[in-house]
């Protein structure tokens, strides 16, 4: 097994700088920020943020850095074991289709803690992003061709949080080299389609590609060595060939519900039958929803937990056909059981379509076909979900959109507008402000 070592990628991760990135990737890296702070917001309010949090404190990691969402203070390793623990909680943050995982939650949690630790601004914590975006997506590539097996999410999490600690933590060539070994070598297995089947808060690993990322950057620095990662074998090359050029961060795709992506689908094909002709759940007799095998396959059990809310195509579809829309909500523990929506859960039924099976995961389609009470058969366009990468509507104003709307509950409209205001004009502030400002304004009782 051969191995290159030219620094091409600890290069890129160390130089980048946000005056030389186009305009375009500038406006996703702010479209980013404000997501992911979607997802660190609410994540804050589940069980699973709980137990990080428990876990920094239990295992004596407190110091003097904020969290979204705590009133404690952690270290640096601590911080970034909480925010690793919220940031995919509600499963409302962005994706990339062809490594079918979550680049952007999978290093937000150890990249921010690092960002607060540092002082840096909101202009140098969104070309972190960028860097964090560009290499975990061109090492998930390399991962999943060379183990030949779908490691998801929090694998690549580790990598990509390596690289931007590393950077923030002011790490050499050299030593950025060897804390993406470290990450690579001790990467998160994270098998995902097991936790499609039976969801829990295994889920997609994140929380431990936080933790292995961040590690790698400490034990560098605490004298550790590594060699080796994949993207440094020769066959891998190829994914480092247009660094700095082609941008992947334009091709993420952003979710408006608080659910796997593979359900966004039919929710949508509700939501537009609904909108056109004025039915509501108690209309409906029985709702088909065609859809590709993997989204299938994801559970239909009635939810117990969130994670199995989440990870669970009948409870949200379900919640749509009832409310609407499914945000918070919808999949909060204290709402899954409700009688309503579980009857409603009886109306469906799934049905894999060989056609749009093909086009996955390049395509991820479905439609649905509703009969209503009266035997009138309502039949939807087949949709992709709405903020995929070539949505026509998809932009800033999108994703600020986005954030008022599953933040509502959370933070006051003055509020919302103050936080996004430090990522789309006030970038030399520092991004303790802007963590500040959402912790003052978080209403913890809902």
């Amino acid at each position: 097994m051969e191995f290159i070592t030219d620094y091409r990628v600890e290069r890129y991760a160390l130089d980048t700088k946000w005056q030389d990135l186009p305009e375009k990737v500038q406006e996703w890296a702010k479209m980013c920020g404000i997501d992911l702070m979607s997802a660190l917001v609410l994540g804050s309010y589940g069980r699973q943020f709980a137990a990080g949090t428990k876990l920094a404190q239990t295992v004596g990691l407190s110091g003097e850095i904020p969290v979204v969402g705590d009133e404690q203070t952690y270290n640096l390793l601590g911080a970034a074991i909480a925010m690793g623990h919220s940031s995919n909680s509600f499963d409302i943050d962005d994706g990339f289709r062809m490594i079918q995982g979550h680049p952007g939650t999978s290093f937000v949690g150890g990249v921010l803690a690092a960002a607060l630790e540092k002082g840096v601004t909101c202009r140098e914590y969104l070309t972190t992003l960028v860097v964090c975006y560009e290499l975990s997506i061109r090492w998930a590539f390399a991962m999943q061709d060379h183990y030949k097996y779908l490691h998801s999410t929090g694998a690549y999490g580790a990598y990509g949080t390596a690289a931007g600690v590393g950077r923030l933590l002011g790490l050499d060539e050299k030593q950025l080299n060897t804390a993406l070994s470290i990450a690579d070598f001790h990467a998160p297995m994270t098998p995902v389609m097991r936790a499609v089947e039976f969801p829990s808060m295994n889920k997609d690993g994140v929380p431990f590609g936080a933790l292995v990322g961040t590690m790698a950057v400490l034990e560098t620095l605490s004298g550790s060595t590594g060699k080796t990662h994949l993207l440094e074998m020769p066959e891998y090359g190829k994914f480092l060939d247009d660094l700095g050029e082609k941008f992947h961060i334009l091709d993420l795709y952003f979710k408006p519900y608080t659910c796997c992506r593979w359900a966004h689908q039919p929710i949508l094909g509700i939501q537009k039958l609904m909108a056109q002709h004025h039915f509501t759940n108690d209309d409906v007799e029985h709702v088909k929803v065609n859809t590709f095998l993997s989204a299938a396959r994801l559970s239909k059990i009635q939810p117990s937990s969130t994670d199995e809310a989440q990870y669970n195509i009948a409870w949200p579809v379900a919640s749509a056909l009832v409310y609407g829309d499914v945000g918070y909500a919808q999949v909060r523990e204290e709402a899954l059981g409700n009688p309503v929506v579980l009857e409603a859960m009886k109306k469906l039924e799934f049905a894999v379509d060989p056609e749009l099976d093909k086009l996955f995961p390049a395509q991820r389609l479905a439609n649905v076909e509703i009969t209503l009470t009266d035997g009138t058969v309502l039949k939807s366009e087949t949709y992709e979900a709405p903020g995929e990468c070539d949505d026509p509507e998809l932009g800033l104003e999108w994703i600020m959109a986005k954030f008022k709307r599953v933040t509502a509950s959370m933070l006051d409209s003055a509020d919302q507008d103050a936080f996004m205001h430090f990522l789309t004009e006030d970038l030399d502030a520092p991004v303790a402000d802007m963590v500040a400002k959402i912790n003052a304004s978080l209403k913890k009782n809902l």
